[in-house]
């Protein structure tokens, strides 16, 4: 099977027709099985159901491929390890592929549960009890990468009165922003529930001075489709542009805007999800 992958910009403050028909299309499929809807997370993964996460030996499998994708688009220094956060770890399946390709780890999660199984397991990274929406309590400049997967989402509910998803999104992204060395690129896959919920993440991201885009891999495909936003704190070391999906060079793809970096207005680009050029 052909491996279908598209790269589509953030900065022009909309994404066109067809990424957002895609996202639409994607939360129409996870409608009726989003935890998120459930209760907040805390309380979702409980003991139970931190358990039954752990050893269902599909959503390991799903969660080692999307930890090494992120990893990937990370595009760290080869031969060097480097210090990654791990956002939302849960019982550390991620963290397991971080420390696989050869790097350091800390984690941190909401969830009691799904922690005292990290602990349990003896992952090799340190992890924390702590709620993103509160911040990242890590001095400045302490991590070379970020990566999260299957959690950015839960910050667009309110699951308490005093919670209100502007404010927690732009008090992670803030506190995210400091925490990370210049240049450092931080990878979320995420399960965005409309392109509106994209737009209020992305959005965020970039008034905390977040430049980047998003990454989408198998974009005609309902199961396998999967969406990373990837983040760049200050100016990337090296190459400016964007991680780009594997594939063919010769053949075209929807471009990443380098706005903050240029100084340049790029044209907004629209395409529909059929068309999406695949790499």
């Amino acid at each position: 099977r052909t491996e279908e992958k598209a790269v589509v910009s953030t900065q022009s403050g909309h994404y066109g027709r067809g990424i957002e028909d895609l996202i639409r299309s994607f939360g129409k499929h996870f409608e009726m099985s989003r935890p998120e809807h459930i209760g907040p997370p805390e309380l979702f993964y409980n003991d139970s159901e931190a358990v039954k996460y752990t050893n269902n030996t599909r959503i390991i499998e799903i969660q080692m491929s999307m930890s090494a994708r992120a990893i990937e688009l990370l595009n760290l220094p080869e031969d060097q390890p480097s210090f990654i956060l791990d956002v939302g770890c849960g019982s550390g399946l991620s963290g397991e592929g971080i420390t696989e390709a050869g790097h350091y780890w800390v984690g941190m999660d909401i969830s009691p549960s799904m922690l005292e199984i990290a602990v349990e397991r003896e992952t090799d990274g340190d992890v924390i009890l702590s709620d993103i929406g509160e911040g990242v309590p890590f001095r400045a400049g302490s991590f070379d990468g970020v990566i999260s997967i299957s959690v950015l989402q839960w910050l667009c509910n309110a699951d308490k009165v005093s919670h209100n998803p502007f404010k927690r999104l732009k008090r992670f992204f803030t506190m995210l922003y400091s925490s990370m060395r210049s240049g450092g690129r931080a990878v979320f896959q995420v399960y965005p529930e409309s392109p509106k919920q994209m737009e209020l993440i992305t959005e965020q991201a970039t008034r905390c001075g977040f430049t980047g885009g998003v990454v989408v891999d198998f974009p005609n495909s309902t199961k396998a489709k999967k969406i990373f936003l990837c983040l760049f704190a200050g100016t990337p070391v090296g190459n400016y542009q964007l991680p780009q999906g594997l594939g063919n060079e010769n053949e075209n793809t929807i471009q990443y805007s380098n706005d903050r970096f240029t100084g340049k207005k790029e044209k907004s680009t629209d395409c529909d999800s059929a068309l999406i050029p695949l790499l």
